[in-house]
């Protein structure tokens, strides 16, 4: 473990926002999910909606609250831990988040608010309405604070003065064909992890042969919306890792482990890797993998990481330009075989959903409920290998991650404070899961 200050600023963030985000993830799939499944009640009239609205929207606010709270915290790092970051981009950065504070989260906090305690308040047309403000919002949400990730993954439209960046082109920033590609992937992922999240709880009651006519639908629902979103991200990945070549070859090249450029370019499905020699001592690799997937040519070359690092240090100056290849490496393996896993899942539910009742496979229900995890590792890796790969840059090409460190803090402050949110996350979480536990105890009708 680096014990430096900006190590362990860098771990502090990393908890942080992994944290956070997977929080995040599910608040935005999920309030989807109850807006269609109430639009559904407003509809039919159906009770047995109303009350799978109700039910989903317990477990909704548990993980919502927990989201916010651990939002803020990634923000007070800006100034405490990453001070010399904040003044640099803070032009940039200031109008995505002020965006995001003033209209997505307050009408999202206001709407939600009306949703829980309007049920027999307000028509049925209003009511509907706040949750679809609620779901808008939480999506709209992640648009404004992807922007501004999306600025240090590939920085348009500012102006260098005076030793930072200015905003000069809010539609340029809002237009990056980074964030295009980014909240895509970011969207679809959550869609994943509430799709999977709603079959593990139905599963969990059909197992038990509890609630089953409801909990049938509500399987359903989950695993229509993992089947679509769960293809999509593949699909969606795919084309992001071929953008990636153009503006982040570094990062592509450490995540496949290809140290000299190749064309055409092997597939390394699995390595062991030398970083202090740059090279892999052991790989097994598919010839023209890497060529097809990256430009859809089985002759395309695909730059090495030993020719990149020449060009950055001819570029930008005398460093070490590579990032965590073994990191990334696996990151990315991982990540992609989770993804592929769920498909095949995936494909065995909605077999078995179409050939006999999904009640009388206990073991695929069993397996539904044991694989929630994976999707929560598979953004966890995702987020890895973007913010990894992007290293050694705070923002891409602009700034030094050493550079934005606060000048300030010492290594027993960051210390104190990882040590504190580690504890203090640790007792939310637990806080979180016993409470949407006992709200999937009691039932639906509770």
């Amino acid at each position: 473990m680096d014990n430096t200050a900006l190590g362990l600023a860098r771990i502090q963030f990393g908890v942080t926002l992994v944290y956070h985000f997977s929080f995040v993830a599910l608040t935005m799939g999920l309030s989807v999910l109850i807006a269609l499944i109430e639009t559904h009640y407003v509809r039919t009239g159906l009770e047995s909606s109303k009350v799978l609205a109700k039910f989903w929207g317990k477990l909704f606010l548990v993980n919502y609250s927990v989201g916010v709270a651990t939002g803020l915290v990634n923000e007070f790092q800006f100034g405490m831990n990453w001070s010399e970051y904040s003044r640099f981009v803070g032009s940039v950065f200031g109008p995505p988040l002020a965006f995001e504070a003033l209209t997505a989260f307050f009408v999202e906090s206001v709407a939600i608010g009306i949703w829980v305690y309007g049920w027999d308040k307000v028509s049925r047309l209003a009511h509907l309405a706040f949750i679809w403000l609620v779901a808008i919002a939480s999506n709209y949400s992640a648009f404004w604070i992807l922007s501004a990730n999306s600025f240090m993954q590939h920085p348009v439209g500012y102006l260098l003065d005076n030793g930072r960046v200015e905003l000069k082109d809010l539609v340029a920033l809002i237009t990056n064909k980074y964030l295009f590609y980014q909240y895509s992937h970011t969207v679809l992922s959550a869609f994943v992890v509430a799709g999977y999240f709603v079959m593990a709880v139905s599963a969990y009651y059909l197992l038990r042969k509890d609630h089953v006519k409801i909990f049938k639908r509500s399987f359903k629902i989950g695993m229509i919306c993992s089947i679509a979103a769960t293809s999509l991200v593949i699909a969606t990945g795919h084309f992001f890792n071929q953008y990636l070549v153009s503006v982040q070859p570094m990062k592509v090249a450490a995540s496949e482990g290809l140290w000299d450029t190749a064309g055409p370019a092997p597939f390394v499905v699995l390595a062991i890797i030398d970083q202090d020699n740059r090279r892999n001592t052991y790989e097994i690799a598919i010839p023209a993998g890497l060529s097809l997937l990256a430009s859809n040519s089985l002759k395309a070359s695909v730059k090495g990481m030993n020719d990149l690092q020449a060009e950055y240090e001819e570029k930008y100056g005398v460093g070490y330009y590579i990032p965590g290849v073994s990191v990334l490496f696996w990151s990315f393996r991982i990540m992609v075989g989770i993804g592929f896993s769920l498909i095949f899942l995936n494909a065995v539910q909605y077999w078995c959903w179409r050939n006999k009742k999904i009640e009388s496979y206990p073991i695929l229900l069993k397996m539904t409920v044991w694989s929630y995890p994976l999707p929560y590792l598979a953004i966890t890796t995702g987020w890895i290998m973007t913010e990894v790969g992007r290293q050694p840059w705070i923002v891409y090409g602009l700034l030094l991650t050493e550079k934005g460190i606060s000048k300030v803090v010492s290594a027993a402050s960051v210390w104190a404070s990882l040590a504190t949110y580690s504890a203090v996350y640790g007792i939310i979480a637990l806080a979180a899961l016993y409470v949407a536990r006992n709200t999937i105890l009691k039932g639906p009708y509770n």
